[in-house]
């Protein structure tokens, strides 16, 4: 029986390590993971934030993806679209998700991440 999601893999171009490294560090604030060696010698980062992981491969005849794309639940989405407009990078908001404030941004080699946050109901009988 499935019981979580262990990772989603994102694809990069060869020779992109550095940007990636700069961006999903640096700037989203994730902790980069060693991998096995065995792994390592194919290239590509993986990174982890509490149960978040993230691993970018390398794929020699890369193109990202128009609309695939992973969720990432984060706190405080307004500080956080704002620590990455800080640091360069775009942040699209939208609001067609009843419930949730969310955005997208783009990472260094045009990956699609979206960035969402529940919106705690407000009013009578919230």
């Amino acid at each position: 029986m499935l019981v979580a999601i262990d990772h989603v893999q994102l694809a990069a171009p060869p020779g992109s390590e550095d940007a990636l490294r700069a961006y999903y560090g640096n700037v989203l604030g994730l902790t980069e993971v060693p991998k096995p060696p065995v792994l390592a010698a194919r290239g590509g980062c993986w990174f982890r934030a509490g149960a978040v992981r993230l691993h970018l491969g390398i794929e020699g005849d890369f193109r990202p993806a128009r609309k695939a794309h992973p969720g990432l639940r984060v706190t405080d989405i307004e500080a956080y679209a704002a620590r990455l407009a800080e640091r360069g990078a775009p942040v699209t908001w939208d609001d067609n998700l009843p419930g949730h404030l969310r955005f997208y941004s783009v990472d260094p080699v045009g990956n699609r991440l979206e960035f969402l946050e529940a919106v705690k109901p407000s009013g009578p009988g919230a």
